[in-house]
């Protein structure tokens, strides 16, 4: 039996759910991508395509359940499935939310992927292809990016990864994705300790900031200005001043019960930002030193000097 879902989908229904738990099959894992209009789900998609993925482009949310089932179903062939949704209206959101306690309900290992990007970088984006926004109806652009952050607002909150797109192109965009997605046996944990500039704006996808503008800027040193937190003689500075090293151990015993917690929640990515005021000397030189201690630590790490070489 099969009746109409309102899009001219015609979904089954006259096969239980039991059945399909009964069968004692593997359920898929699922991650769902979403975000801003403009800033990359069809990228972020079609990396996971190529990593071997099973992907679903603009799926109703009320559909995700059903799709999940048919993947069970497949006896192994569907592991892994990919759904991008493009929230559009409070009820497409209703039902999004819907969808995901029940996935959660049954156990299903399931991640949200949050595209996201600066309101200027969309705005580009839409102009230079000449394309109206979904939202903006008889406004302007800007008028349907504000409407589609006030959608997903909630969503963002609740996403297990954000990736700010502002500034990647389509390369950098698919290396973020391979660096998440790509091993075969992934680890409970996954970080990316950033290192950044205040002067050049907060990370957009940061869940963790730490400001080390608290110690000496090795830029009034006129023989390290040029260098950069790399440079052996920058770090040693850095963490000879009082505190540092204090800093770097508190904080590193910090990050573990905040990873435990984050295990026992789900979470499987953090964003670490560490910034100074140029994101050259202090911020790198600590950033270096926290994505060592992690690693040995066993948790994966991934490494980026968001602002270095700016100046």
């Amino acid at each position: 039996m099969t009746e109409n879902d309102g899009d001219g989908a015609q979904v089954s229904t006259g096969t239980p759910r039991e059945t399909v738990e009964a069968a004692d099959t593997p359920i898929p894992e699922l991650v769902i991508i979403s975000g801003m209009s403009g800033a990359g789900r069809s990228t972020a998609a079609k990396c996971l395509e190529d990593l071997g993925w099973f992907v679903v482009d603009n799926l109703p949310p009320a559909l995700i359940p059903t799709m999940v089932e048919l993947g069970a179903r497949s006896q192994g062939n569907v592991a892994r499935i990919a759904v991008v949704v493009d929230v559009r209206g409070r009820r497409f959101f209703d039902n999004l939310r819907e969808s995901l306690a029940d996935l959660d309900s049954k156990q299903v290992t399931r991640r949200v992927v949050f595209l996201e990007s600066s309101d200027d970088a969309l705005v580009r984006r839409f102009e230079s292809v000449r394309r109206p926004h979904p939202l903006q109806g008889d406004g302007r652009i800007t008028d349907g990016i504000a409407a589609e952050r006030d959608l997903l607002r909630e969503l963002r909150g609740d996403a297990d990864l954000v990736i700010d797109t502002s500034s990647l192109n389509v390369h950098e965009l698919r290396a973020k994705m391979d660096a998440q997605f790509a091993g075969d046996d992934e680890p409970q944990l996954r970080a990316t300790v950033m290192s950044f500039g205040y002067k050049y704006g907060l990370p957009v996808d940061a869940d963790l900031v730490v400001d080390c503008r608290f110690l000496p800027n090795p830029h009034w040193v006129p023989e390290l200005r040029p260098f950069t937190g790399l440079n052996e003689e920058v770090s040693a500075y850095v963490f000879n001043q009082p505190g540092a090293k204090e800093f770097l151990d508190q904080y590193t015993e910090l990050l573990q019960l905040i990873a435990a917690g984050y295990r026992r929640e789900g979470k499987r990515y953090v964003t670490i930002a560490v910034g100074c005021t140029g994101g050259k000397h202090r911020s790198v030189a600590m950033s270096e030193k926290l994505a060592a201690r992690l690693s040995s630590e066993g948790v994966e790490t991934v490494l980026v000097h968001r602002d270095m070489g700016r100046e």
